[in-house]
């Protein structure tokens, strides 16, 4: 009777399986299998090509190393900037007065805004001759900074990268407040007593008891550097020179612009390799501070 009533509750894991499989397992497969493939997309037929589509991409395609080289770029510069803003704004507005309810729904606002939206919006600001930015520069007698922001080679990666952190930090500060508020004052007490300065009870006891949140953080930002489409394609699609193309707006190109969907999946499958490696690895260095720590 209970090994029945056991097994019954397995049907319940079915509809969450099924939807898994469709959208999730069957693409990826999917994908993996035409890899091998010159396919484009629209007929039913192809050849298998084996390893050429890999071979390609990774001695061949310039344009794909340059994309691989943006998007490190564009993550490092995620990462670094939105989880040291996120973090230093969490620690002034961790206690729960009415101030910092507002300045928390304030930074978060950006957040619920659609991608498009806020493309848009830092497009104008960054406009060369219109723009916000460029502006205020002029404004203040600071014309040597004014700069073509999307339009240079140099900056247009970064430029981005900046709205990124502006776009989001509101979102990881939430995460922030959360963990810093589940540390219990006693340690703080305990610390101050002992002679602890401001930055000991923050390197002994903050950090050590936020490294979940951090980990939390930086793993989410990191996927989220590596997914910036929708905001990338928006501002620059991947200009100018390929300046800003990343692996993501690659692979959209080859596959709905080139019809070389063959060739996207085999990107595709390189892709999800580079973020498993990364996360991993991320993982791993967190784990051993948190360890040393």
């Amino acid at each position: 009777m209970k090994l029945k009533r056991n097994k019954a509750l397995y049907l319940f894991i079915l509809p969450g399986l099924l939807i898994y499989s469709v959208f999730f397992v069957y693409p990826t497969f999917s994908a993996l299998f035409y890899s091998f493939t010159n396919w484009d997309g629209l007929t039913p037929d192809y050849d298998f090509v084996g390893l050429n589509n890999y071979t390609n991409i990774l001695t061949n395609d310039s344009i794909f190393m340059k994309a691989f080289g943006n998007n490190l770029k564009f993550m490092l510069f995620v990462v670094v900037f939105q989880t040291l803003l996120s973090l230093i704004f969490a620690i002034f507005v961790v206690k729960n007065t009415k101030t910092n309810t507002f300045l928390r729904a304030l930074y978060f606002f950006p957040t619920i805004l659609s991608s498009v939206s806020v493309a848009f919006i830092w497009s104008f600001i960054y406009d060369p001759e219109m723009g916000v930015l460029n502006t205020v520069l002029r404004s203040i007698n600071l014309d040597f900074l004014a700069q073509n922001w999307l339009g240079n080679e140099g900056l247009a990666i970064f430029s981005i990268a900046v709205v990124q952190v502006w776009f989001h930090t509101g979102q990881m500060l939430i995460i922030f407040v959360t963990g810093l508020q589940s540390i219990p004052e006693d340690l703080y007490e305990v610390a101050t007593i002992e002679g602890a300065s401001r930055w000991q009870r923050f390197r002994f006891v903050t950090w050590p008891l936020l490294a979940p949140a951090a980990t939390i953080v930086i793993a989410y930002t990191t996927l989220q550097s590596f997914k910036a489409f929708d905001l990338i394609y928006a501002m620059t699609r991947g200009g100018p020179n390929y300046a800003t193309e990343i692996l993501a707006t690659l692979i959209y190109s080859s596959a709905f612009r080139n019809f070389k969907f063959g060739y996207a999946s085999a990107q595709s499958v390189i892709f999800m390799i580079v973020i498993a490696v990364i996360t991993i690895v991320q993982f791993r260095i967190l784990r051993a501070n948190r360890v040393n720590t």
